[in-house]
């Protein structure tokens, strides 16, 4: 069983032909609501994948609660531990261009609301050995506790640093498994890489003096990963993306289901990496998440 500790959000999202530059004003081409929020992103793409997952975080009492969870009562993911605040349930105003990248903005709303003692009862009913998938759309103080609770109690726990907070670098020393993307690992390091050989350089460095795997995905060309002394380099697949809201947290909730179902790394990578390209030619952070069939058809 996995469980993910983090955010539940309505995305409100607007099409574009191309993203505004600051300050300017651009005529968009359409306008959809869809269930996100890069913990119940995560939560549903581990669920799609096979794996039994447990949702916790928190919702409002507005008219976005129930539709910010539907995907994931759909799928069968535990919603026991989601409480209902009385603020309003998070949301994400997104804009997406042409060409499939995307501007976001996010209000934390209820999952600002998510303390540390909620942290704590949620990983307290784990079972050594199962694993915790964290992001850093809830307080830190939050993702902190729950990764003390997690490593006194012998679980695995995985922290995905998006978005990238100030406490990101310190929270990061405390996960057994670390998912960033290029921005995120050059600010977590405190400098920039723009080269693949400094990257894998910078990367055996962090792996060789904390002992955690670490994963860095790298957009359309995959990601790369050290984990146990060994690299690993792997590639999606070669698309023309419709939009790439979704494709980060596809890629770390597969990740996660293929360590929970005990594949190779190295085949829990690709997956991984599969599914975060399919994520790619749906519009929506949950309707593009792939079934495990849809991406076993790609392996």
């Amino acid at each position: 069983m996995i469980t993910v500790l983090g955010s539940i959000n309505m995305d409100l999202i607007a099409n574009t032909p191309r993203l505004p530059a600051p300050g300017e004003t651009v005529a968009g081409t359409g306008f959809s609501t869809a269930a996100g929020g890069k913990g119940a992103n995560q939560a549903l793409a581990a669920r799609r994948a096979g794996s039994g997952v447990r949702m916790a975080g928190a919702v409002g009492k507005d008219e976005f609660a129930k539709p910010a969870l539907e995907l994931l009562e759909e799928a069968g993911v535990d919603l026991s531990a989601v409480a209902r605040s009385s603020e309003p349930t998070g949301t994400a105003q997104i804009l997406v261009g042409g060409d499939g990248e995307n501007m976001i903005v996010v209000v934390p709303g209820a999952n600002g609301t998510i303390d540390d003692d909620q942290a704590h009862i949620a990983v307290g009913t784990m079972r050594a050995g199962s694993l915790l998938m964290l992001q850093l759309e809830i307080p830190a103080a939050s993702v902190e506790r729950a990764l003390l609770s997690a490593r006194a109690q012998h679980i695995v726990s995985i922290l995905n640093t998006a978005p990238l907070t100030p406490e990101a670098a310190e929270l990061a020393k405390l996960a057994d498994v670390v998912i960033a993307n290029e921005t995120e690992f050059s600010l977590l390091v405190g400098r920039q890489i723009t080269q693949a050989d400094e990257r894998e350089t910078a990367m055996r460095e962090w792996h060789s003096e904390r002992g955690q795997a670490l994963i860095v995905t790298l957009g359309g060309d995959g990601a790369i990963a050290v984990r146990n002394g060994v690299v690993h380099r792997v590639k999606g697949l070669d698309i023309t993306p419709v939009d790439t809201v979704g494709a980060g947290d596809t890629f770390c909730g597969y990740l996660v289901s293929g360590m929970e179902q005990g594949l190779d790394f190295p085949d829990a990578l690709r997956r991984a990496a599969i599914a975060g390209s399919l994520a790619c030619l749906k519009a929506g952070a949950q309707p593009s998440i792939p079934t495990a069939e849809q991406v076993a058809s790609h392996l």
